[in-house]
């Protein structure tokens, strides 16, 4: 990840970001340290020392799409997917709210 991405996190911040291994670990410990993940960070974690590949084409060129849906009760919950730059191909969808 590139390293103005991680301005304004702690020492131990930085060094739990750099041990995650894939996408939904970086989320998480963003969500578990409560901190907010601008766009640019949110796209940077499909990339930046994430493995995550494409499910449907095996590409590792993917971007991150931030969206917001009403749940089963009309409460809005913004979700993260990944989306495959290569194929189009959505997956990973996770609530971020």
């Amino acid at each position: 990840m590139r390293e103005e991405l991680l301005k304004g996190l702690t020492e131990e911040q930085i060094a739990k970001v750099k041990a995650c291994k894939n996408q939904e670990e970086m989320l998480a410990l963003a969500k578990q340290e409560g901190v907010e993940l601008t766009d640019e960070q949110l796209e940077a974690t499909s990339g930046g020392g994430c493995t995550e590949r494409c499910p449907n084409c095996h590409s590792d060129y993917l971007s991150n799409w931030k969206y917001d849906a009403p749940d089963q009760n009309g409460r809005i919950i913004w979700w993260i997917a990944s989306r495959c730059k290569s194929c189009g191909h959505i997956f990973g969808e996770k609530p971020i709210s």
